[in-house]
């Protein structure tokens, strides 16, 4: 297959699967805000704790940092596709429930443009919301009557983008990415009464079409011919999304409907600015260790027209990875073993109370697979997270995720001499 054609196909393929894309969590802590962020942490990323911003190689696609593209070699097209399997208990006063997702996690590739230049395309998720929970509550002067309220939320926002990586110097790298930021999220309350009365729709559907970019840079220090240390930056920009929001009330008594009380609002919806640093040591091509820091501004930020919802959102994460031999004949001394762990504060403020904290660890594998003409990498990384709230009894969360990504490398620029 030509290169051409392999370049025509992924993008094909990553149009498709971007077209298709849904929402992969069950949790009701998604009906406020945005849903839940997703940190563009592919597989071999989330085995470390979600780091990347310092991370550097030419074996793998890392965009949490674009100035880490032009690390790829002359040689090489990557391509890499992840997907997640998720098992959730939830617990609130004694009660307990569980809930299971797969979920399309990204599609990306990579490939040198010069000498000095690395370019990616990809497509990740930006958010998830996805819920559905009842309550019932009694009517007052009413000793028979009760009233139950359906919660229900759907959708998400997803990101096309592509990204350019430069090296200035030997050492010093600078990157962007630039992309389209596009969703639906349906929100939905149904109100019911035990005696058959009416029913009350209120909903809330919210497009969104804009844009995204985030920038970064690497700057890589020789400690020793074995050792080095890197220091990533990244910066990614807050602003006002272009979007529509519909609200609209509806009441039936089962065989007629109530006139549509509806109203169409523009604008009213941002995301924040994003600042991050990151430091890995690495010891030859062996051993690799890093941690990452993140704040997104959310104070301010626009949520339904009102700039007082949303608190900063802080991530704190810490990974290793040992690779014990890289041209060792035993295959176990070529798998790549990484562990990690990570800490993050919600960009929430519910109504009486702020959202939940949030701690994870994680562990995982890079297992080289020989295809075609270099090795290819799968990549399997456990997670075990756990969602606390803030106030005591509320909604708690153990969370299993399974995530797998499939990195191919292959030296599809090369020109063969045939004798």
């Amino acid at each position: 297959m030509s290169s051409n054609k392999a370049l025509f196909s992924a993008l094909f393929i990553m149009g498709a699967v971007a077209a298709n894309a849904q929402s992969s969590t069950n949790s009701p802590y998604t009906r406020y805000g945005l849903g839940e962020l997703s940190d563009q942490a592919f597989a071999h990323n989330a085995a470390m704790g979600g780091i990347g911003y310092a991370l550097r190689s030419s074996e793998q696609i890392n965009v949490m940092n674009p100035a880490s593209y032009s690390a790829v070699d002359s040689l090489s097209f990557m391509f890499d596709i992840g997907m997640g399997l998720k098992s959730s208990n939830y617990q609130e006063n004694g009660y307990k429930t569980n809930a299971k997702n797969a979920s399309f996690d990204y599609l990306a590739m990579q490939f040198r443009l010069h000498p000095r230049v690395g370019f990616a395309v990809g497509f990740t998720p930006y958010s998830n919301v996805g819920y559905k929970f009842s309550r019932t509550s009694d009517i007052e002067n009413s000793d028979d009557v009760t009233l139950t309220n359906t919660f229900y939320g759907d959708g998400g926002l997803q990101q096309i983008f592509g990204g350019i990586g430069f090296k200035i110097l030997d050492n010093l790298s600078i990157g962007a990415n630039v992309g389209y930021l596009y969703g639906e999220i349906d929100y939905q309350t149904l109100a019911t009464l035990s005696n058959g009365g009416d029913q009350t729709t209120t909903y809330n559907n919210i497009s969104i079409n804009s844009y995204i970019a985030n920038f970064g840079l690497q700057y890589t220090q020789k400690l020793s011919k074995t050792d080095k240390v890197t220091l990533g930056l990244v910066y990614g920009l807050g602003h006002d999304l272009k979007s529509t929001e519909t609200k609209g009330i509806q009441v039936t008594d089962g065989s007629s409907y109530s006139e549509l009380t509806e109203e169409t609002i523009k604008d009213s919806y941002g995301i924040p600015s994003t600042f991050g640093a990151g430091l890995t040591w690495q010891h030859k091509q062996n051993l690799t260790v890093g941690a990452d820091y993140t704040l997104q501004q959310f104070e301010n930020v626009k949520y339904d027209n009102s700039t007082d919802f949303y608190k900063n959102r802080t991530r704190i994460g810490a990974g290793i990875e040992y690779m014990p031999s890289l041209y060792g004949r035993n295959y176990l001394s070529r798998i790549r073993y990484r562990a990690g762990a990570y800490y993050s504060s919600s960009y929430m403020k519910l109504p009486e109370y702020d959202g939940p904290k949030e701690w994870g660890v994680s562990a995982g594998f890079g297992l080289p697979l020989h295809l075609f003409q270099r090795n290819t990498v799968l990549s399997i990384t456990g997670q075990y997270v756990r969602v606390l709230p803030s106030v005591k009894g509320m909604l708690s969360e153990n969370r299993f995720v399974l995530k797998l990504g499939l990195t191919f490398n292959e030296h599809w620029f090369m020109k063969w001499r045939v004798n």
